[in-house]
């Protein structure tokens, strides 16, 4: 059930727009909100978007992104996706049908079979690999915990900010007035509970792991990239990583 009275898009970071819908999760008994995020992070020379949400969730995406893009006087340039599972990719067509100069930089592995006619505009990114945007770059980055073989991460060099797509995967607390807001903005939010229900549900594999050497490397990737924030899928922006990481590996690790 998507929720209504959507306080996005929102600016998170400088020039970096949060965009999406909160939905509802069940899980024993009890019920989570969500999103399926997208991003749009504006430079000087053209902007991109991070992911393109769900399929159910296009129209209120391309109405947040046409209304982000004519504020701040941009044109939509790239797309990157984290990876092929729908709520990361399911408007990729429908980008690519609305805004005709944009090109997909990923890892674009069995794309063309979906939509052939958009062959020509798939471009291969790689970890190591950058975009140029004008006044920042965006780093394609080591996908520490990853949903398919596909996964990849994004990070912005202006704002040092991390696109881990499901790696900072977790619900809120809809009663507590969590949608739109930041993790250290929701103060009542359990980090611990909602990143394992989340994996439970989501990241199985995660339980059937070692997750102290992934989350391990996730700490020393975020201190090689130094980066100060992280624009999670699935979860609340992280503006304090030294406050909320600690209340994340807990999730991944404990529970």
């Amino acid at each position: 059930m998507t929720i209504h009275n959507n306080p996005l898009p929102r600016e998170i970071a400088d020039g970096i727009f949060w965009l999406g819908i909160c939905h509802e999760q069940f899980h024993n008994g009890k019920t989570y909100h969500t999103y399926n995020a997208s991003f749009v992070i504006v430079g000087t020379e053209g902007s991109m978007l991070v992911e393109t949400g769900h399929q159910g969730d296009y129209p209120t995406i391309r109405k947040q992104v046409k209304s982000v893009l004519k504020e701040q006087n941009s044109s939509l340039k790239y797309l990157f996706l984290t990876h092929q599972e729908v709520p990361h990719s399911g408007g990729m067509g429908r980008i690519l049908d609305d805004f005709p100069e944009v090109t997909v930089h990923c890892d674009v592995s069995d794309y063309h079979l979906c939509f052939p006619e958009h062959a020509h505009r798939l471009k291969e990114l790689e970890v190591g690999e950058s975009l140029d945007l004008g006044n920042r770059k965006f780093l394609a980055a080591e996908p520490v915990i990853r949903d398919l073989r596909t996964s990849l991460w994004g990070f912005d060099t202006l704002t040092r900010t991390l696109f881990p797509g499901d790696g900072f995967a977790y619900s809120h607390y809809h009663d507590d007035s969590h949608c739109g807001k930041t993790a250290e903005e929701a103060e009542s939010l359990d980090l611990g509970e909602v990143s394992a229900v989340f994996a439970e549900r989501a990241l199985f594999w995660t339980k059937l792991a070692d997750m102290n050497i992934y989350v391990d490397r996730l700490e020393e990737l975020l201190k090689e990239l130094d980066v100060s924030n992280v624009a999670p899928s699935h979860g609340l922006p992280v503006l304090d990583i030294p406050t909320t990481m600690p209340k994340i590996r807990s999730g991944l690790v404990s529970y």
